[in-house]
């Protein structure tokens, strides 16, 4: 055990060699390495999750102390762990999920369990579902909860204290709400009441550092609320109501000593900024804390061990981290002078302190980032910075293409963001491959290292990815611009984008469209609405009936709620009465017939987000309109292939057909 875990630390610190071909497509799409690594309340531990040469994903800590020993911590056959988190120095909880047999297969709901870091004490806390309970022979499990407890908070450790529980929380999956909150101890498996009153309707709350409920989101008939409870108080407020889409402000974060921190709207564009919220008013405080012209606040509040703002971090076209306490205002200096031209993010105990420890991860658009450990006063003998290990071993930086986002104007004038991915040395025009993110109504992409993109352009193409109307992130109008706009001015921001790029001299005439989900859609309508375009297309796990998506069917089982198609659908999407014509006009299996180009189709045969329903139908409408698709399902997979060898089947096939139809 301890040998594989001193093979790991020796595998991330060797570079793989270098390759004249071009990279295998397995790496781009294999787990990482060092899927997560977080320090110990302490500092003097670390936490990693890898697969430590096996073919699942475990759970290791490495003692920094001097002497300490690397520990295997836990390690399934049926499950990979994940989402780990530190209780105290000497116990930690996490989950467990398996898809090995495909993301759409019925694996359970992932349960909770304890652990002391060298692996002794395991305690099952959550049943898995669907799966057996860890024991080691005693009555120890009579406490073990049902798999419907999901863990809400860890609280903060506090100074003097040695903190053993965990917030969790109950659901109801068929009613969509959530129960009382309660705690649990992770050695003991007792359970206790937070002994505050929760509301009816829950469906969502926003905890200090401590684990005290201070925000309650309800839902109910189309209609939702936020609630606050204060510190010293037991009942809770309206902080307002609203209907499901237009919340007149979003919650952010609550700190200990009570203050609320929210995000509205601000400018013509009504970009979000953050702010505190201001009881005495009932509104969020006129004076924004942290704004981010051109994007709306994505971020957090980094706090201290007293709950107190250490600084923000924040996502304009990347990340970055503005501080406010001048210690760590300095130690992001040097991290970002050691390490130039990336990000470089830290997170750290006993922050700004003279006896601080910080783990860095250092990351870029070319490599997918490396753990570095700072320690203000190192051991004698270490250095003050040490190297933990790459995410990526065998991704090569040198190797891989530079991402960058520009901002052009769409036909009709409104700013459209567009990412370009390319070789940083490719010279004139490149074939194209325009990447339709999915959602739609979502942020599509962040600067930083992404597998589809890399992949496509180290096979010789540009990746044009447009941030298109109805895409969060740059603004309300930008978002509320898409509504009831699939097939139309949503689409024609996709073709803008590459007929920019063609114009810059970045594309050339020679260009496929490709996504997944709503970006299989939009995939399907660009070669409907735009044929002199596109030479191809390849869509997965694409929505291709709207009059399916928006009505639902008896025979179709989707995850689709009814809620969702009652109050939101018909805003966002349309009206399946009311726009009727308009949803047959946009849906691709209606219009199939004007579909002239190769299209490539492929689905996971257990997805009930676009079900393989949508898939079959457009199979046969392009057959009956003599334009035979090539098709690709993959058993047991979902919304999203999990199984390591159909997402690289899948990447070899979408190659090849590219290749076929654009010959980079």
């Amino acid at each position: 055990m301890k040998h594989l875990l001193l093979a790991l630390l020796a595998a991330l610190a060797t570079a793989s060699p270098a390759q004249a071909a071009p990279p295998p497509a397995e790496i781009f799409f294999k787990d990482p390495a060092i899927v997560e690594a977080v320090l110990s309340p302490s500092g003097r531990k670390l936490a990693v999750r890898s697969s430590f040469g096996s073919d699942r994903i475990g759970l290791g800590v490495f003692d920094l102390s001097p002497g300490g020993k690397p520990m295997r911590t836990a390690h399934f056959t049926d499950g990979d762990v994940y989402r780990a988190y530190w209780v105290n120095d000497d116990r930690l909880v996490f989950s467990v999920v398996d898809l090995s047999d495909g993301s759409g297969r019925p694996h359970g709901a992932p349960g909770l369990f304890a652990v002391n870091p060298d692996g002794s004490q395991v305690r099952h806390l959550v049943r898995r579902m669907g799966r057996p309970v860890v024991t080691d022979g005693s009555r120890r499990n009579e406490r073990l909860l049902d798999w419907n407890h999901r863990l809400l908070a860890v609280p903060r450790p506090q100074a003097g204290e040695v903190n053993e529980e965990v917030l969790l929380v109950e659901f109801t999956p068929d009613e969509r709400r959530l129960e009382k909150p309660l705690w649990l101890n992770t050695r003991t498996g007792r359970t206790r009441s937070t002994g505050v009153d929760t509301p009816f309707d829950a469906v969502g709350w926003l905890t200090d550092s401590r684990g005290e409920l201070r925000v309650a989101l309800t839902r109910r008939e189309g209609r939702r609320a936020a609630l606050w409870r204060g510190p010293g108080q037991q009942n809770w407020q309206p902080l307002y109501e609203s209907d499901l889409l237009n919340a007149p402000f979003g919650i952010n974060a609550v700190d200990d000593a009570g203050q609320l921190y929210v995000t509205r709207t601000a400018g013509a564009q009504g970009e979000t900024v953050l702010s505190l919220y201001d009881f005495e008013r009932r509104a969020p405080s006129a004076k924004p804390l942290v704004v981010t012209p051109g994007f709306d606040f994505s971020g957090r509040v980094l706090n201290d061990a007293d709950g107190a703002a250490l600084g923000f971090r924040v996502t304009t076209d990347g990340e970055m981290t503005v501080w406010q306490n001048a210690a760590m205002q300095a130690l992001q200096k040097e991290a970002d002078e050691r390490m130039p031209g990336r990000v470089n993010s830290i997170n750290c105990r006993r922050c700004g302190q003279p006896d601080m420890v910080a783990l860095v991860r250092s990351f870029s658009d070319r490599d997918p980032g490396q753990f570095w450990l700072y320690q203000s006063q190192p051991i004698e003998g270490e250095a003050q910075w040490r190297p933990v290990g790459r995410m990526r071993n065998e991704i090569k930086p040198a190797e891989m293409a530079q991402m960058d986002l520009q901002r052009i104007k769409a036909r009709d004038g409104r700013d459209l963001p567009v990412w370009v991915t390319k070789q940083p040395d490719a010279k004139g025009p490149l074939p194209a491959v325009v990447l339709v993110h999915g959602g739609p109504w979502v942020r599509g992409n962040v600067w930083g290292w992404h597998g589809y993109a890399q992949f496509l352009a180290s096979r010789g193409y540009v990746v044009i990815e447009p941030e298109f109307r109805g895409s969060t992130g740059y603004g309300r109008a930008h978002f509320r611009a898409g509504f009831k706009q699939w097939g139309q001015a949503m689409q024609d921001d996709v073709a803008d984008a590459l007929r920019w790029a063609q114009t810059q001299g970045i594309a050339s005439d020679k260009a496929c469209i490709a996504g997944a989900s709503y970006g299989g859609y939009s995939t399907l309508m660009g070669l409907i609405k735009d044929p002199n375009l596109y030479r191809c297309g390849v869509a997965w796990l694409a929505v291709t009936d709207l009059e399916l998506l928006v009505r639902g069917s008896w025979w179709v089982d989707d995850d689709t709620s009814s809620v969702a198609r009652q109050f939101t659908v018909p805003e966002m999407i349309g009206d399946a009465e009311k726009d009727a014509d308009m949803i047959v006009a946009n849906s691709p299996v209606k219009q199939a017939a004007r579909i002239k180009a190769p299209v490539l189709l492929a689905f996971g045969e257990a997805d009930r987000r676009v079900p393989l329903a949508h898939g079959e139908r457009m199979r046969r409408a392009l057959r009956e309109a003599g334009n035979e698709p090539e098709w690709l399902t993959y058993p047991g997979e979902g919304h999203g292939f999990a199984v390591l060898k159909n997402r690289v089947d899948f990447a070899l096939k979408m190659e090849a057909f590219l290749a076929k139809h654009l010959s980079p």
